[in-house]
């Protein structure tokens, strides 16, 4: 497989993220346009950010996401950003919104790494490097 990887002044990195969040009381609240205006926001916050926005799909009682993320920013940063902007947005152009909900997203969110070797891999990997310098 052909790994890409980036870089910035410190690290080479690949950090792929698939990031899962859900609105308050997991209600079906993105429809209507909210979902399309969602994908707006999305996409120029990552841009603003310098986050690659790898995959997005909008369902009405929750949103998939696929970030790669720079470590030195953090995935926690990403996710906060955009929950935090999209919420305050979302809300003062869709007021019914704020009629359903206190605030548009849960505090929490779930978030798993995406693609590179399996961990045994790495195990068995770094465990072999010092019998292999010695070679």
């Amino acid at each position: 497989m052909n790994k890409e990887y980036k870089s910035n002044n410190n690290v080479v990195y690949s950090c792929k993220y698939h990031v899962v969040f859900c609105p308050k009381y997991r209600r079906k609240v993105l429809v209507n346009g909210v979902d399309e205006r969602f994908k707006e926001l999305c996409r120029e916050i990552c841009n603003e950010y310098r986050i690659d926005l790898l995959e997005m799909e909008v369902m009405p009682d929750h949103v998939h996401l696929l970030l790669e993320v720079d470590p030195q920013f953090g995935i926690h940063k990403a996710v906060k950003h955009i929950k935090g902007r999209t919420s305050r947005v979302l809300r003062e152009e869709f007021p019914w919104i704020k009629t359903k909900l206190p605030t548009l997203w849960t505090n929490s969110y779930f978030v798993s790494t995406v693609g590179g070797a399996p961990p045994a891999i790495v195990k068995q990997y770094i465990e072999s490097q010092k019998t292999s310098q010695r070679k």
